[in-house]
């Protein structure tokens, strides 16, 4: 499994333009899932007459059905496959209808190679699980349609196979029918669609059977041909285009290649850059054809930028008013796919759509069969469980159930860069459904009660002179002038202290702005209002301490001030020593500034007095209904 858990063979332009269906079989081991297949590829021509003569001669060899044709063997192509009787391998094959083009995977039945399942399952629009008709639902049977389910398959088949062992009786497929929509009701199917056939014999395959004349649903092709494609549902999401390449041909052309993941795109349209939250404009939309107006889920293309902003590999451009979370931790779904357990104490590689980041692991619950918890904090081969993952780095975040083309990761070992796991994202890590927190007799509530007012952060942010710490002790006075509970927190009073060993490299202040965020947070959770004074030069950053917060508890004041003005001031002597070169890293000139995309406040220290400032602050917080 060396990174080929979200690969699959490319269409051609053909198959492009008449609409293309991904779609897995699965089930239980001798459900019969090659012979459908197989069957299928005959049924629709699909089988040229040097394979049909092969399947002739290897029939009474390999097969199981006597000197009949064994459709099997059209799918069967390992050695291995052949002697046991059991699919192995992913096999894929193409076949087309009169409406459409089909990539159908045909997946591992036994439990030993679920991971193979698996990787049918990560870029399938549509699953076709069999059931025995003589067996009804198995064991196997819930565990793969669970395994589709992770993958956020939500159109499923359930092919009842082997009728013609039941001689088709309505009473046994109306109790596996019935058994199986009890079984996924709460797996979030929006389409299911059951089936009753016959692979062997290819009864409703492609024509009615007068083996089911009680049956008036479809035949299976009729439904594949009926299912909605990736591309319907992509087309439905919000803009999405993670960044593959940094496209530099000379120094004239600055490009972001990959390819439109959902959603739409048109020159001119404004973006911003996830997970740092800069805004730009698309000035040119480029491909091989030339210049386009438009791009739209699933081309490929390079995006070309009006602005000089700072965008890498891995970075999400999307619209600003539909923008990923930008989330260091978060709930995922995983399914473990290496021989060598989980262990919780290494560092895995994250693989989420183009960004790749160092991630540590710890399990929530897990089962395997994912209903119900065990005991210990790793994974085995094939478990399924809920887990917390915690990054490097900031990432762009989607959950997989609003776009599961930006929403699924793998897990990649570090050493022997093997895929060990493939996951879903769920949530954000610190939602309180999800995160146990201890309580005591007093809650936050009853603490705002004796306060009189609600807790609150403040997050003032900008250059150093633009008069951010001035401001917050000037809104502070007031406040407790009112009888407010106040605390201010900068940069000075926690690096003396709480932050004293952390330097000032580039992950030592993401890491000083992370717990400056933390410690607002506790003291806004026992109603006090808090106040931070903090330069906090990137937008990933903010957003980080905001999603910790309750909608509107939360204000970003941007403290607005031109570069020359702070320069003039200079309160701490750093420009001067920047000029000096005696330090390094200054923001604002020879380290980069993000302005908020959209802050809750933007007040000019050029233009208004501070005693105006802060006015408009504390009109807000009673705006927000916190004081």
């Amino acid at each position: 499994m060396d990174g080929v858990a979200f690969r699959l063979p490319s269409p051609g332009p053909a198959e492009a333009e008449r609409g293309l269906l991904r779609f897995l079989t699965c089930g239980s081991v001798d459900d019969g899932k090659s012979t459908l297949i197989g069957r299928l590829l005959f049924e629709t021509g699909q089988v040229r007459d040097d394979h049909l003569a092969t399947l002739e001669r290897d029939s009474p060899r390999f097969g199981t059905t006597g000197a009949a044709p064994d459709y099997a063997l059209l799918l069967d192509g390992l050695e291995a496959e052949r002697e046991q009787g059991i699919t192995i391998d992913v096999a894929y094959r193409y076949f087309s209808s009169a409406r459409r083009s089909f990539i159908v995977a045909d997946t591992p039945g036994h439990a030993q190679y679920t991971r193979n399942m698996a990787t049918g399952a990560s870029t399938s629009d549509l699953a076709v699980i069999l059931v025995d008709a003589t067996r009804g639902i198995t064991d196997q049977t819930e565990r793969h349609s669970r395994i589709v389910s992770l993958f956020g398959i939500r159109q499923v088949i359930l092919a009842v196979n082997k009728m013609d062992r039941v001689g088709g009786s309505q009473a046994t497929f109306d109790a596996i029918e019935t058994a199986y929509r009890a079984f996924a009701r709460d797996l979030g199917f929006e389409a299911l669609t059951v089936i009753p056939l016959s692979a062997r014999d290819g009864d409703n395959l492609t024509t009615r059977s007068r083996l089911t004349p009680w049956f008036a649903g479809p035949t299976l092709l009729e439904a594949l041909d009926r299912a909605r494609t990736d591309v319907d549902l992509a087309l439905e999401r919000p803009f999405r285009f993670p960044v593959q390449w940094v496209n530099r041909p000379d120094a004239g052309f600055r490009g972001y290649a990959g390819t439109v993941a959902s959603g739409r795109v048109r020159a001119g349209d404004r973006v911003v850059v996830g997970p740092s939250g800069q805004v730009a404009t698309i000035d040119r939309i480029v491909t091989w054809e030339g210049d386009q107006p438009s791009a739209r889920a699933g081309d490929a293309v390079t995006l070309v930028l009006a602005e000089a902003v700072d965008v890498s590999r891995g970075d999400v451009l999307a619209h600003p008013h539909d923008r990923p979370a930008s989330v260091e931790r978060f709930v995922g779904r995983l399914l473990w796919m290496d021989e060598t357990p989980l262990d919780p104490a290494r560092s895995y590689l994250l693989r989420l759509g183009t960004r790749t980041v160092a991630a540590r692991v710890r399990v929530l619950d897990a089962a395997s069969d994912g209903t119900a918890p065990v005991e210990g904090v790793t994974l085995a081969m094939n478990a399924i469980a809920r887990v917390a993952l915690t990054l490097s780095s900031p990432v762009a975040f989607d959950p997989f159930a609003s776009d599961p083309l930006t929403g699924g990761f793998i897990l990649i070992d570090r050493e022997t860069h093997a895929t060990v796991a493939a996951g879903t994202a769920l949530h954000p890590l610190d939602q309180p459904a999800d995160i146990h927190v201890a309580s005591g007799a007093v809650d936050r509530r009853q603490r705002e009660r004796l306060n009189g007012h609600r807790g609150a952060v403040v997050w003032f942010t900008g250059l150093s002179g633009s008069g951010k710490s001035t401001l917050a002790v000037e809104v502070e006075r007031c406040l407790h002038g009112r009888g407010i509970r106040t605390v201010l927190l900068d940069g000075d009073n926690l690096r003396h202290g709480l932050n004293r060993d952390l330097g000032f490299s580039e992950d030592d202040r993401a890491e000083n702005i992370r717990r400056a965020g933390e410690v607002a947070r506790l003291f806004a959770e026992t109603g006090v209002v808090t106040l931070c004074a903090f330069i906090s030069p990137r937008q990933a950053q903010r957003d980080a301490v905001r999603t910790r917060m309750d909608e509107g508890l939360f204000l970003e004041v941007f403290v607005d001030a031109p570069v020359a003005l702070c320069r003039a001031r200079d309160p701490k002597g750093l420009y001067a020593k920047a000029d000096r070169r005696a330090i390094t890293g200054l923001t604002g000139v020879d380290a980069p500034y993000e302005p908020p995309v959209s802050p809750d406040l933007t007040l000019s220290t050029e233009i208004d007095p501070v005693e105006r400032c802060a006015a408009r602050v504390i009109a807000r917080l009673e705006a927000e209904g916190v004081i």
